[in-house]
């Protein structure tokens, strides 16, 4: 009779190992290329670096443990007194460490030459391939320093903070600390996405004005990372009907923690690594910048970085579960055969290279517009348009995409991919959150329609520069040709298609971007399933791919064996 050890019915085969020890930057043929033509081949070494360091196992464990141990708050202390107090678990101050190490909070503004954006994209979209939660706070850093800039004597006060390569933890006044961290808080509960109904009151203690002190009273629905060395939130003054901006810092300037009283953390869907809170502002202290009245046009500054940011993220999250569905694929057998080997599989897994490829040329060309548009005063109405109207566009779009994608991806690890102890079903959570934050998809896409009509000679710029590129691809006119006829009609017909212009707006820029830097075979697979003639045949499910393409090789190219 044969006997077993105790608990032993079976052996473990056909089960994927981990993928791990790869370098996330050297795999990557687009991003490489792509950091070339950004003028950030000065970047490379450093990229590497971080590549390798991303995927070691005790890397990719923080992660999951940032994700697992999330934030608490604590409102009082045992005595009593009101606190506000935010505990993290270690993994997520080692991650806020990476992040600050490699300069993505503050690179092109830290360290500016030529190519620095391009440079600072690349490692963001790096580390948003191991974990979402940590950028959150290190982008609003990012995209507050163009915006504290314009205050000179407030940023002296900054600076060496903002532009710190150490993380600092503590909850303790700004000038006690080596680093700063900037948040924002705009939405409130009655207006969400219309700031315009913000009803938070700011009064001014003296003066009032550009660089006056004021108190705040009112709320944030949505406060990101209360736990940042101060916030720019929008209130309205006693002397103006329009928002005013406000630099509200965590500690006030006696010391004692400011009145931004933390309600509650939000219980999220995903990015659960990364507290988000409601608060209350109780007369907490707080400094305008900008113009009085003119606080959306001053907070938007920081809102186009941080939408550009949420195209990278949503890449990387494209990226991440790409190449995991590959790795899973070329390990695990089914039906007799790798299913790496088997024609649908194949499919599937090269339509969503093409997707991931598309997505990664577009963000980095985008990094290229917010560099030449550093100095308005001497950027072209190209790049403008390609910030400005194609950014929103590319928001909307990319981020959209992603929820499908992780979703396909996810499928690919079947049951596998539906447990909380692989990243797939991280990757899918994080997949709205860029969506939804900084603007939902109907805002994004009227903002694309007000950009062209704000804008109409870097519009035409743009259309005139796709045009000379089409030359060679009869879909590409033909879909310019549409874009152009959509866009002269009836006004109230244009709001009304304004997700299939921002959505035509984006292929045609990413099929441009493939069929001049791509190799054939991709830009031609991308422009024919995504805007040639019956295209609709391929649809919106990935792996509808035309058997003809050599589905294998596209693969290769995406993540090599």
């Amino acid at each position: 009779m044969e006997r077993h050890h105790f608990g032993q019915t079976h052996d473990v085969t056909n089960q994927v190992p981990p993928l791990a020890d790869y370098n996330l930057f050297s795999s990557d043929v687009a991003l490489s290329a792509a950091l070339e033509r950004g003028d950030a081949g000065w970047h490379r070494e450093a990229l590497l670096r971080h590549g390798a360091a991303l995927s070691a196992p005790e890397t990719l464990a923080l992660a999951e443990l940032a994700n697992r141990h999330t934030p608490e708050l604590f409102t009082h202390s045992p005595r009593g007194e009101r606190i506000d107090a935010l505990e993290f678990h270690p993994s997520w101050h080692t991650l806020l460490s990476l992040l600050r190490r490699e300069g993505v909070h503050a690179l092109p503004f830290s360290d500016p030459q030529n190519g620095a954006m391009a440079a600072r994209c690349a490692g963001y979209f790096l580390h948003a391939q191991l974990e979402s939660g940590s950028l959150c706070p290190l982008t609003m850093t990012f995209a507050s320093i163009p915006v504290l800039q314009r205050e000179p004597g407030l940023f002296d006060t900054l600076r060496e903070k903002l532009y710190s390569r150490e993380h600092d933890p503590r909850d303790v006044p700004l000038t006690q600390k080596m680093s700063a961290m900037i948040g924002m808080g705009m939405t409130e509960k009655q207006g969400g996405s219309d700031v315009r109904t913000n009803q938070t009151h700011a009064h001014a203690l003296a003066a009032g004005g550009r660089d006056g002190a004021y108190r705040l009273v009112g709320h944030k629905w949505f406060f990101s990372a209360p736990q940042c060395d101060a916030h720019l939130v929008l209130a309205r003054t006693d002397d103006h009907t329009g928002l005013s901006c406000f630099y509200v810092p965590r500690f006030a300037p006696d010391g004692r923690k400011n009145t931004v009283q933390i309600q509650r953390l939000k219980d999220k869907l995903g990015n659960r690594s990364n507290a988000s809170g409601e608060v209350e502002f109780l007369d907490a202290f707080g400094v305008m910048i900008g113009d009085e009245g003119r606080g959306v046009p001053t907070i938007i500054e920081m809102a186009n970085y941080t939408r550009l940011d949420c195209v990278i993220g949503s890449a990387a999250l494209m990226r991440a579960a790409l190449v995991q569905a590959i790795h899973h694929a070329r390990h695990r057998s089914a039906f007799g055969r790798q299913l790496a080997d088997q024609p649908l599989m194949r499919n599937v897994l090269a339509d969503l290279a093409l997707e991931s490829e598309a997505a990664t040329v577009l963000f980095m060309r985008l990094a290229r517009a917010f560099e030449a548009c550093a100095d308005a005063s001497s950027s072209s109405p190209a790049e403008r348009a390609w910030r400005r109207i194609v950014t929103p566009a590319a928001k909307y779009w990319v981020c959209k995409r992603t929820l499908e994608f992780t979703g396909e991806a996810m499928e690919v690890w079947g049951g596998n991919g539906y447990i909380e102890t692989g990243p797939m079903a991280r990757f899918y959570r994080e997949a709205p959150v860029n969506s939804i934050w900084e603007g939902s998809g109907n805002v994004m896409c009227l903002d694309v329609l007000r950009a062209l009509e704000r804008e109409p000679e870097a519009a035409q710029a743009l259309f005139a520069a796709w045009q000379a590129q089409a030359g060679a691809q009869p879909a590409l006119r033909a879909a310019l040709g549409k874009l152009a006829a959509t866009l002269n009609g009836p006004a109230d017909e244009r709001e009304a298609s304004a997700r299939r212009i921002a959505q035509q707006i984006v292929l045609i820029a990413q099929a441009t971007l493939l069929a001049e830097h791509a190799p054939a075979a991709i830009a031609d697979a991308f422009i024919t399933t995504r805007l040639a003639e019956g295209c609709g045949e391929s649809g919106r499910v990935y792996g509808t791919l035309p058997a003809t393409f050599d589905h294998a090789a596209i693969i290769e190219r995406a993540f090599p064996a």
